[in-house]
């Protein structure tokens, strides 16, 4: 039985998260998608659909080992999965997990969107703010 985040032997095709949806907080997500660098390494990885650290790198201007490295926090938050295929490691995004960090950032968004919304909230004539 191969274990959560274990890399499978070369040749087999399953990909296996590194950590399952509800191991990760909403908080870990935030750290790990805030830095600029990961998105772009999501964005190669949602483009391609799987790639190397060393293909990745070729699309961005970091080095290989700056890209491992972000690979390992997007491992640690489910967001990428690895498959070792011969003595390469690939990676993809996850896309169940994408899907419930897309769902947390609109969540997040809609309550900064309402926040707003009070804030922007006219004064009617008399002086008194609506109450719409």
């Amino acid at each position: 039985m191969i274990a959560c985040g274990q890399l499978l032997p070369a040749g087999q095709n399953e990909l296996v998260p590194e950590v399952a949806v509800s191991d990760v907080d909403e908080e870990q997500l935030w750290a790990a998608v805030a830095e600029p660098s990961r998105r772009r390494v999501l964005d190669v990885l949602v483009a391609y659909g799987q790639a190397t650290p060393t293909a990745i790198a070729r699309e961005l201007p970091v080095t290989r080992q700056a890209v491992s490295k972000h690979l390992d926090v997007l491992l640690q938050v489910g967001m990428v999965t690895q498959r070792r295929e011969g003595r390469e490691v690939r990676y993809a995004v996850d896309p169940q997990r994408l899907a419930v960090a897309a769902q947390a950032m609109a969540a997040a968004a809609d309550r900064w969107s309402a926040r707003l919304r009070t804030i922007r909230r006219p004064a009617d004539p008399d002086g008194r703010r609506d109450s719409s």
